[in-house]
């Protein structure tokens, strides 16, 4: 009996043992590297997992601007092994594809029109749409196996989102294995590879077969134009196979379509909230679109409530809270604090766009605030980066706002919107789900009814 009590207490001690000395050894070395540098202010760390258990959790930017209200716009943060600087404040911080999306959009009205009266899950039409008019720029109106593509890409975003343990511990690799992350990655990575393969050859297929019967494209995506390059030679460096998938993938991944479809989300989510806001844009794009049946780009551009809802929402609901990282090359000061070189530097778009310093009543959705304002969303003016600044700010800004001034107006134009089940505005459940881009918690269930003008459209359209 004593023989087995010894063995158990030898299989327990051992783990014990290893944690406690890696746990000592993490610290010792987290002291040593620290010990003179002339940092930014933050909250105090533990040993080994720093301040990962101040932000770990559902909503993290909300967790890091809470924690900026108390240590300052430069707050410095130990996340496991990485150093991240979190930045809290502004000081420190449309024709090529115009008729391919309004074919897009008027499938999605039609779609919602056949609703009949029943709730419309509005959250999944929006990011369809945002997917189908990405995909389409990007590989044309019939790309093979798009669903599977798509969803390949939805899947690596969730697996990128967030905190993953690994990332604040790189030089544990065992981590790599046990989260599983980096294997999927992987998987997804030649999946990809191999679908981007076919949609480039069956691109050179149809060139091939057009050009032979002296026949022109009749609609050029960026694989064609990225082929048409190619063939030229025009560019300072030869454009390889794998330079046109590598800038497919980017586009697809980067290019806005969950951006879009989640402003979109959050805009109409806001208008159901508020009433008032609802019947003032709703009477702007119909009063400008004056009962034309067939909407295109241009017939928008002088809806300018619903800009400034779609910029009110870009700052009270930034797709994506916190930019991508940025790694400090070389030692650097800012604001008067030691930036050590290799340091992580986040910024919290969200805690600035909400900043009571520089936003009068940051807490409330006023698209009126933007009226007669010179801020855009460009990066010219830091206290409203929802894009980011500088070299590094997103590249597909006017394509993805494109893509969400026309849903938007059409939505608006053609349907009154309710919530079912006899919910009143006040009770829309407006919670947040982290990711990628920060969606809503729950999917934006509505009941559209076709505006009286246009209660032919639904009629017609069942009738197909």
């Amino acid at each position: 009996m004593s023989q087995s009590l010894m063995g158990l207490q030898h299989v327990f001690s051992f783990p014990l043992l290893f944690t406690f000395l890696l746990f000592l050894f993490m610290a010792m070395k987290h002291y040593c590297k620290q010990s003179k540098q002339r940092l930014p202010p933050g909250p105090w760390k533990l040993p080994f997992i720093g301040n990962l258990h101040q932000i770990f959790g559902l909503l993290p930017h909300c967790h890091l601007r809470i924690l900026a209200k108390k240590y300052g716009p430069l707050m410095h943060l130990q996340l496991g092994e990485i150093t991240a600087l979190v930045v809290s404040s502004p000081e420190a911080a449309k024709e090529a594809f115009g008729s391919m999306r309004e074919v897009e959009v008027q499938n999605m009205i039609e779609s919602i029109a056949l609703s009949g009266g029943h709730p419309v899950n509005l959250s999944q039409k929006l990011s369809s749409l945002s997917n189908n008019i990405t995909a389409r720029a990007a590989f044309g109106s019939k790309c093979k196996d798009q669903e599977e593509f798509l969803s390949a890409i939805k899947e690596t975003r969730d697996l990128t989102g967030g905190f993953n343990v690994p990332d604040v511990f790189p030089s544990i690799k065992f981590l790599h294995l046990f989260s599983g992350v980096k294997p999927a990655l992987e998987r997804l990575h030649q999946k990809i590879d191999s679908m981007l393969t076919d949609i480039i050859n069956q691109h050179k297929l149809r060139r091939q077969t057009t050009e032979s019967g002296n026949g022109k494209l009749e609609e050029e995506d960026l694989v064609d134009v990225l082929l048409n390059l190619q063939e030229s030679g025009d560019l300072d460096f030869p454009l390889t196979t794998e330079n046109i998938k590598a800038s497919s993938w980017y586009v697809m991944f980067t290019a806005g379509s969950d951006t879009s479809s989640t402003t979109m989300e959050w805009a109409m989510s806001e208008l159901i909230k508020n009433p008032k806001m609802m019947d003032k844009a709703q009477a702007e794009v119909r009063n400008v679109l004056k009962g034309k049946k067939k909407i295109k780009e241009k017939d928008i551009e002088e809806v300018n409530y619903l800009k400034l809802v779609i910029k009110e929402t870009l700052r009270f609901h930034p797709p994506a809270p916190l930019l991508l990282p940025r790694e400090a090359r070389e030692r650097c000061e800012i604001n008067g604090y030691e930036i050590a070189i290799k340091t992580r530097v986040i910024v919290n778009v969200r805690a600035i766009g909400r900043d009571p310093e520089y936003w009068n009543n940051p807490e409330c959705f006023e698209p009126a605030r933007f009226h007669n304002s010179s801020f855009d969303f460009k990066g010219a003016n830091f206290e409203f980066i929802p894009f980011g600044a500088g070299r590094r700010m997103c590249p597909g800004i006017s394509f993805g706002i494109a893509n969400i001034e026309l849903p938007l107006a059409l939505l608006l134009y053609q349907f009154n919107w309710k919530l079912p089940n006899g919910l009143r505005p006040e009770q829309l459940d407006m919670r947040e789900s982290f990711g990628v881009t920060v969606r809503r918690k729950n999917g934006l269930h509505l009941i559209a009814t076709p505006y009286v003008p246009f209660a032919l459209l639904s009629k017609c359209i069942q009738q197909k």
